[in-house]
């Protein structure tokens, strides 16, 4: 069973799986399709990603065009993140807002983040491992994304800018109002 925390941003949602601990360890069920389906909306995941980072690493703001837009279910198995999800939805009322989350191994919180939103996380401890779902494969040919440190957004990404480390992509992305092909707030793209 999972709790869902609403965010400022409707669509992005807070998943806190029930965990059953004692002095063993803990239990708990970190999906179940059914649940899933019934607390946030049918979508059906087709990838999952895994990928382990250390401190001050940056990755973001991703996101996948038009026909190969994904859904993001994201969580953290080992160590802390600060989670970003921006609406780039032309004509939505929250267009250029964002929800941010700490995501963490021992809070075991997850994010849902929708299509139509740019995804991305810095690490903000010594290392971290970090899994996400996606509803759609990835698409090289599709993949976009905007600058993390976009002014006109404003995200405080928790940690000083000169410990973070970023790859040689995620150096040079736009800004938002210079971005191509960002969504449609009126086009359903979970019906493509």
């Amino acid at each position: 069973m999972i709790k869902i925390i609403k965010t400022s941003i409707p669509e992005v949602l807070v998943l806190e799986p029930q965990v059953f601990g004692d002095a063993r360890g803990y239990f708990m069920e970190s999906w179940s399709q059914r649940d899933f389906d019934a607390a946030v909306r049918p979508v059906k995941f087709v990838q999952d990603n895994e990928s382990r980072s250390s401190y001050g690493v940056l990755r973001g703001l991703h996101f996948q065009k038009g026909a190969c837009a994904q859904s993001k279910l994201v969580r953290v198995i080992e160590g802390r993140v600060l989670d970003v999800a921006v609406d780039i939805r032309k004509g939505s009322p929250s267009f250029g807002r964002y929800v941010k989350v700490e995501l963490s191994g021992e809070n075991h919180r997850q994010c849902f983040v929708p299509r139509g939103f740019a995804h991305g996380f810095v690490v903000l401890s010594p290392e971290a491992v970090f899994q996400y779902k996606c509803d759609f494969p990835y698409a090289p040919e599709a993949e976009a994304a905007i600058a993390w440190n976009d002014p006109s957004l404003g995200i405080d990404w928790g940690i000083p800018e000169a410990d973070i480390l970023l790859s040689q992509r995620d150096r040079s992305h736009p800004f938002l109002a210079d971005a191509s092909e960002l969504f449609d707030y009126n086009i359903d793209y979970y019906a493509q």
